[in-house]
């Protein structure tokens, strides 16, 4: 039963490493250029959840998943070296998902918050925000490296991370593991429905506003360059923020058991699924961005043709 959703599991986390690495790399690359027509504060934001998103890849689809398919033995299985690498893949998922709130909260000031705009949508401040989700998110993760023990002592060699017995039981364990999932994802995925709803509000009612204003709704079309740029950056917001809802919203279903109304199977299968999901979410930015922003398809676009032109010219460089 198991045999088919592994096998698939085992290529698609192959592809998805394929993908992932070039296009979040490719991501970091055009959007730190500055040319791709966004401000330096949105900018800010968007390289680092390429950043993350690009070591969730490298902790979690390679160095875990496609590890395990493909090289089942390795240094990896040494006890410290597993327990550092399941910090590291904790805080580079946290990082991922708190990175999408703060992006996410950053727009909806920009949008709603007019005067609260000029003082907190600022590239000095994103980078504050961003420094400081990081650091709080690698440190509470820390913690995790003694959540493991030894499975077995091979030549005086540690080997395997097996949980320890005191982590089911001890209340300080038991807190922490219950704290975990309502830190990611859960808070993140109610703020970030909460915040995109407030924001169409707003921009319904000042949409109203502004036509009634500039008499469209007399009939006149004009052009609104205010409205214009709010259009875009909610397209924008609302892709990356309901990306995230869509693919994480099976772990969220996860979470609150609903997987006790199937059978062994199904639930398996699910609890595999919902992993895929939200590790694709780390895959997924670069083609919201090719997709909604039109200077950042002509920057992929000239990224991708460079080593093909570059290619070409040096064999007819050769070839005269």
């Amino acid at each position: 039963m198991y045999r088919p959703i592994n096998s698939i599991e085992k290529i698609y986390y192959l592809i998805l490493a394929v993908i992932g690495v070039p296009v979040n790399l490719l991501a970091i690359v055009i959007l730190s250029r500055g040319k791709c027509g966004l401000s330096n504060c949105t900018t800010r934001y968007l390289v680092a959840m390429a950043t993350a998103d690009l070591l969730v890849i490298f902790t979690i689809v390679i160095m875990r998943r496609i590890r395990y398919y493909y090289f089942p033995v390795s240094f990896l299985d040494i006890t410290p070296v597993c327990s550092v690498h399941n910090v590291l893949t904790w805080a580079a998922t946290d990082c991922s998902v708190w990175f999408t709130v703060t992006f996410t909260f950053d727009r909806f000031v920009a949008i709603c918050c007019q005067k609260l705009k000029t003082k907190y949508c600022t590239e000095k401040t994103a980078a504050v925000v961003l420094a400081t989700t990081c650091i709080l998110l690698c440190s509470k993760n820390v913690p995790l490296y003694f959540k493991y023990e030894p499975g077995e002592i091979i030549d005086n060699v540690p080997w395997d991370c097996d949980i320890k017995p005191s982590y089911f039981t001890d209340p300080g364990w038991v807190g922490f593991d219950r704290f975990n999932p309502v830190l990611t994802p859960l808070i993140p995925f109610a703020l970030i429905l909460l915040l995109n709803a407030l924001t169409v509000r707003h921009i319904l009612v000042a949409s109203r506003v502004r036509q009634g204003l500039r008499g469209q709704s007399k009939g006149e079309n004009r052009s609104d360059p205010e409205m214009e740029s709010r259009r875009k950056s909610m397209i924008l917001l609302f892709t990356i923020s309901g990306n995230f809802i869509l693919l994480w919203f099976a772990y969220v279903l996860y979470y609150f058991n609903i997987t006790h109304h199937f059978d062994s199977d199904s639930a398996y299968i699910f609890a595999l699924v919902q992993w895929m999901l939200m590790n694709l979410s780390c895959c997924t930015n670069t083609f919201i961005y090719v997709a909604t922003q039109s200077k950042f398809r002509e920057q992929f676009k000239s990224a991708v043709k460079y080593p093909v032109t570059s290619i070409i010219q040096l064999m007819n460089k050769q070839n005269n």
